[in-house]
């Protein structure tokens, strides 16, 4: 576990392996470690760089923030990092942030992944989802709510319910004020207009079971985006990088063009 200190808060992260640099971004309320499997492969062949966002895991936990303060966190990071050139990987409000980063760096982002995306948004996704059916969700706390509603987020829920089991080992859970605050820095964000600034390479993958960013979002992202490729996993909701694990990262390691190497 690394820190560095950026726009007056404390940011921890993960930096293992050499190479060409790639970013991962997690989602919402979640954590570093919940890259941890791809960490584990991506670092035989790149220098992978995996950060608590703001407000999440080990970083501080402002008691407000924004989706900008999240984007210029990542950007003093790269930046204190000395990355020239970066490919970034982003899941859900990562994939957000790892947007914003295309557009802002221009060409210094070589190859872009955007995971159960979207583009723009009134509210969170989760926040969306659960005033959608508020009425079976009514009267229950934050958490209940998540595994009440997780059958119209995820197709494979075991998968899912074991990794976020082991990364919640890793980190302090955050609490019900916490989560509103990562909640409340995604009201009203839209990067539309401004896809089409993107140069980078770019992969979307959404899951066809995913009620919180669907798929038809995801494939509306990358036709605004100019050089980008869209693919729908079948076997996938909101985490195709756990639903579909060995098919997400071959994907991965196809599209950011890396030679696998037999570990000795």
């Amino acid at each position: 576990m690394l820190t560095t200190t950026v726009n007056d808060i404390q940011l921890t992260f993960t930096e293992k392996g050499s190479g060409p640099a790639v970013l991962l971004l997690h989602g919402l309320t979640g954590n570093r470690h919940m890259f941890d499997e791809e960490v584990k492969v991506l670092q035989k062949y790149v220098r992978v760089i995996a950060p608590d966002l703001r407000g999440h895991g080990d970083s501080t936990r402002p008691a407000t923030y924004t989706l900008d303060s999240m984007i210029e966190d990542c950007v003093a990071l790269i930046e204190e990092l000395g990355l020239s050139r970066l490919s970034i990987i982003g899941v859900s409000m990562g994939s957000y942030i790892a947007q914003a980063l295309a557009i802002r760096l221009g060409e210094r982002v070589e190859k872009l992944v955007l995971v159960a995306t979207k583009s723009s948004g009134k509210t969170s996704s989760m926040q969306a989802l659960f005033e959608s059916h508020s009425e079976e969700l009514e009267g229950l706390t934050h958490n209940a709510k998540i595994l009440k509603a997780s059958k119209y987020m995820y197709h494979d829920l075991q998968a899912v319910g074991q990794w976020s089991k082991e990364a919640a080992k890793k980190s302090d859970s955050m609490t019900a004020d916490q989560i509103q605050a990562a909640n409340d820095a995604l009201l009203g964000f839209d990067f539309k207009d401004e896809l089409q600034r993107i140069s980078a390479k770019t992969l979307v993958i959404s899951g066809d079971h995913d009620q919180l960013n669907p798929a038809e979002e995801g494939r509306e992202t990358a036709r605004l985006i100019p050089h980008a490729t869209f693919a729908e996993f079948n076997e996938s909701g909101h985490a195709p990088n756990v639903e579909q694990r060995l098919l997400y990262l071959d994907f991965i390691l196809e599209f950011l063009e890396i030679e696998r190497r037999q570990t000795p």
